[in-house]
């Protein structure tokens, strides 16, 4: 395809700073049907404030030609969807989550290998895994309450320039805070150097998480795992989707959740009438059929001194 103007020769022009309804209203559409998020009109600023440094690195005069040129090029179409993700995250968000896995989910779990009912090996999706944090937390959990179990995680995102500050594993100090101490000085390496604060995943939980692109919206998800997954985290996600969309993605991920597994959901995020799962704990789902009955745990979340 023709350049348009050479577009990354030179510097970039004055950026944009508004844009039409009509503009609008085409990444509206466009951003809907490619990743199922729905913009409503209060984030016009947002859509500007997003695209308009590369609007202008392109040269191009309107938002509308550079709808154009996403249409035309996959690639930007990609930097498009980069651009429109938020990314908000960090370690143990939501400990109670986390908890619920520590205290529920891995003695039942544990119990079922002792029974001769399930193999030790667990396989987790993280289905919104942002810059990591998210798909460590888990592996944290998992490696301290199941020693010598064969864990998986999966961690997936539509993004590819979060995901490779996922695939990095390195954060800012400061989110040390979100750690329990004992995970913290298990699993974390404290940067020295030119790396001085900073801190990275020790190999022990990396090895654990294998991160993939993926689009929530897509007609088929290419995951490259074998078997369903004993545990999904979705959480955030779905608040953007339409209601369509968010029902059948609710489906699909529900074909990938084993019988016996949970399905974790942002606590802003509600089933909207959706049948197929069952409530069992704030924002955590389980299967309509799943008839396993789980001891109850109290909504504590994972203490910092004692993880």
């Amino acid at each position: 395809m023709t350049p348009v103007r050479d577009a990354l020769a030179g510097p970039p022009s004055q950026p944009l700073t508004e844009i039409s309804d009509d503009e609008f209203t085409l990444f509206q559409t466009l951003i809907c049907r490619e990743a199922g998020i729905h913009l409503a009109p209060t984030k016009k600023p947002m859509l500007v404030s997003r695209l308009m440094r590369r609007v202008g690195a392109l040269k191009l005069p309107t938002f509308g030609e550079y709808y154009h040129y996403v249409i035309r090029d996959g690639n930007e179409l990609v930097r498009l969807l980069d651009a429109v993700c938020t990314n908000e995250t960090w370690f143990f968000r939501n400990p109670r989550h986390f908890s619920f896995v520590k205290e529920t989910l891995c003695p039942a779990w544990q119990a079922d290998a002792e029974a001769g009912k399930r193999p030790r090996r667990i396989s987790l999706w993280s289905a919104a895994a942002s810059s990591g944090e998210e798909p460590f937390s888990l592996a944290m959990v998992l490696l301290d309450a199941l020693p010598g179990w064969d864990l998986q995680i999966l961690a997936t995102d539509l993004s590819s320039r979060i995901l490779e500050r996922a695939r990095e594993a390195t954060w800012p100090l400061e989110k040390s805070g979100d750690i329990p101490p004992a995970y913290l000085k298990r699993f974390m390496l404290r940067g020295t150097g030119t790396q001085a604060g900073k801190m990275r995943a020790g190999p022990e939980i990396r090895n654990v998480v294998t991160f993939r692109r993926l689009n929530l919206n897509d007609e088929i998800w290419a995951l490259d795992t074998e078997g369903k997954f004993d545990t999904v985290f979705c959480r955030n996600v779905l608040m953007y989707f339409e209601g369509r969309r968010r029902e059948q993605t609710l489906r699909k991920i529900l074909r990938r959740l084993s019988p016996q597994g949970y399905l974790f959901l942002g606590d802003a995020e509600g089933l909207n009438g959706f049948d197929g799962l069952r409530m069992v704990a704030p924002s955590v789902h389980t299967s309509r059929n799943n008839t396993v009955a789980l001891r109850s745990t109290e909504e504590t979340p994972v203490r910092k001194e004692v993880p």
